[in-house]
């Protein structure tokens, strides 16, 4: 976890526009349709119990964002009900309000939620760098993959992008990458967004 954990630091340090997420329903949950809640194992779908309250139901123990990446006062957390963060959420006002063209993206998991929002983002008009081990999925070759899906054709969705070192290594690699953004197209301004570790995916 602590390649995440360096990342959000040196972004904050590099002044960049922080942006949570997390994946969650209302306590109804009317945002949820039923073909969405009927999906699953018949004892983990939405809504049900879980060991840290109801699953996927916002103000639940298990929505919350994990203590070792939350989020500052002063940072953004856009509470979203669908896969990717555009959907029935605020995120693409956000980033119009702040005239961000780029987005350093990771988090979890790889092949639903962080592909979902690469991928609406692009559609968008948005340039977004994958942070490559800075994102995770319960199956291995689903990570793999989509990475690859991401990267593909030249960069048909965005470009991935790993840290190695220790802390200092990875501020000084964030630096670099936005000094150096021509070798990932970026123009304009940047945001780091975590697609966050929330506390029931932990516990999973």
């Amino acid at each position: 976890m602590w390649p995440i954990a360096s990342v959000l630091r040196a972004a904050r340090d590099a002044g960049l526009l922080v942006i949570h997420t997390r994946k969650g329903h209302l306590p109804d949950p009317s945002d949820a349709p039923p073909a969405k809640v009927e999906r699953g194992a018949p004892s983990l779908r939405i809504g049900d119990p879980g060991p840290m309250g109801r699953i996927l139901v916002r103000g639940e123990a298990g929505h919350d964002i994990i203590p070792e990446l939350y989020p500052f006062d002063s940072e953004i957390v856009i509470d979203k009900p669908g896969k990717g963060a555009f959907y029935a959420a605020e995120f693409g006002d956000i980033l119009q309000k702040y005239d961000i063209e780029n987005l350093l993206v990771c988090g979890v998991t790889t092949e639903i939620c962080v592909n979902t929002t690469v991928r609406e983002a692009n559609d968008r008009g948005f340039r977004c760098v994958v942070i490559s081990n800075g994102c995770a999925s319960y199956f291995p070759e689903f990570h793999e993959m989509g990475l690859k899906m991401i990267k593909a054709q030249g960069g048909i969705f965005g470009w991935g992008h790993s840290f190695r070192g220790g802390a200092r290594g990875i501020a000084g690699g964030v630096s670099s990458l936005l000094r150096n953004a021509v070798h990932h197209r970026l123009r304009g301004r940047s945001a780091f967004l975590l697609i966050v570790l929330q506390a029931q995916l932990v516990s999973a």
